[in-house]
């Protein structure tokens, strides 16, 4: 059962460091560091699952699935600090709080202590560590061993600073939070931060006290089994309680997401029809809505410029009654101001493949209370819902009907 709870904290944590995986290319230092967290302990939780250790066993140094354990582990306390430590960003007062000041000495002091920290594990690790047989458990198999005290207190140095510190800091943001889903996320991780402050306390107890007094080995294992499954409950929490204050901005990203895939066949004609509209050639709809390469949302604002920019040019191939004949058309429609537009957009691109443009533009499309791009992008949505639905036959009827509206011959399409 306790395998189980292993690979389930690793498998969450590394489905956190997917996710949030864009931060590394869009995101500032800030969430960088964030990531850089996780995504250290998610290497560190994989390399305590019993799969990976005996993975690792097939390589000649002896317990190196722990010594790189550690290694992870440090990397991501000090992505941490620093994560806590630009949290508070620029500050341009004259004086800054005192806690603020002690976060941000730590974490520049961090990258110092840091690679100090992983020599002086790397020199104890193959000098005082007894290392002659491989070991199922680092801790219960070596326990009572003064070398191996040493070094994990040695390692142990990093996790008691942090956690101390993100408690602190982040229970007190928790009470100065002013939504709610950031205030149940930071209390959430702050509890987290305590009890891994408890964790190390009592590993250190028990690794000295082993040494101490010696234990049996079915007592080490109990206390330890202790706190392993105490720290991967912590990692749980922390796990939770980040991801609760980004379920607004996930859920933006799903709306995002539901409108591109919306409005990708109205883009996809519009720009395949006028090429260099877009700033790329367009794809395929599932390589589109993949690609990482720019963000979602500036994605959907292109995506709507380059629909208004292309329909700009349609006005040059369209008749210039094909708005009256569109609505005369889907009067009945339902939804009948886009489907309008929809059959405006099909009757037009069709007239542009089979006549010049002409020198005048005929009326532009009706005007939207637009206030932002999120409205526009949902106005787009509705149409492009109905012009998925156009026929060709339709559209050359909406034409036809036009040129009868304007009581002007259309030429045979």
């Amino acid at each position: 059962m306790f395998h189980y709870i292993q690979y389930l904290t690793a498998a969450v944590m590394t489905v956190i460091v997917v996710w949030r995986f864009p931060a590394v290319r869009y995101g500032d230092s800030h969430r960088r560091a964030l990531w850089g967290g996780y995504a250290g302990f998610a290497v560190a939780l994989w390399l305590y699952t019993p799969a990976v250790m005996h993975a690792m066993d097939r390589v000649p140094v002896v317990d190196l699935s722990a010594l790189l354990r550690h290694f992870a582990s440090t990397a991501a306390i000090i992505a941490a600090l620093t994560y806590v430590a630009t949290s508070y960003g620029k500050s341009s007062e004259a004086v800054v709080p005192r806690h603020v000041a002690v976060s941000r000495w730590i974490a520049r002091a961090s990258y110092k202590v840091g690679a100090v920290g992983v020599i002086l594990l790397t020199v104890l690790f193959f000098t005082v560590v007894d290392r002659r047989t491989p070991s199922e458990n680092f801790l219960i198999d070596h326990a009572g061993q003064w070398g191996v005290a040493v070094y994990m207190t040695v390692f142990y140095f990093f996790p008691l600073v942090t956690t101390a510190i993100c408690g602190y800091q982040w229970t007190r943001a928790a009470r100065q939070a002013e939504c709610a889903s950031m205030r149940i996320g930071l209390s959430l991780m702050g509890i987290s931060m305590w009890m891994g402050l408890v964790h190390t306390l009592a590993r250190i107890t028990i690794l000295w006290s082993a040494v101490a007094f010696p234990m049996s080995p079915s007592t080490v294992q109990l206390l330890v089994d202790a706190t392993s499954i105490w720290m991967d409950l912590l990692f749980l929490i922390v796990a939770v309680g980040a991801s609760i204050p980004t379920t607004r901005a996930v859920a933006a990203q799903w709306k995002n997401w539901r409108t591109l895939y919306g409005i990708y066949p109205l883009w996809f004609d519009l720009v395949d029809a006028f090429p260099g509209t877009s700033l790329y050639p367009p794809g395929r709809r599932l390589s589109e809505l993949v690609q990482i390469r720019v963000p979602i949302d500036v994605r959907l604002d292109r995506w709507t410029q380059d629909i208004g920019d292309a329909c700009e040019k349609l006005r040059y191939y369209a008749p210039r009654e094909l708005m009256f004949a569109a609505e005369d058309f889907t009067a009945s429609h339902p939804d009948s101001e886009p489907a309008a537009e929809a059959h405006w957009i099909k009757a037009a691109l069709l007239a542009a493949e089979s006549a010049p443009a002409s020198q005048r533009a005929a009326a532009p499309l009706r005007e939207k209370p637009f206030v932002d791009t999120d409205s526009e992008a949902a106005w787009l949505a509705r149409v492009s819902r109905v012009y998925s639905e156009i026929t060709i036959e339709q559209a050359r009827d909406v034409l036809l009907h036009s040129a009868t509206v304007e009581d002007e011959p259309i030429e045979s399409l």
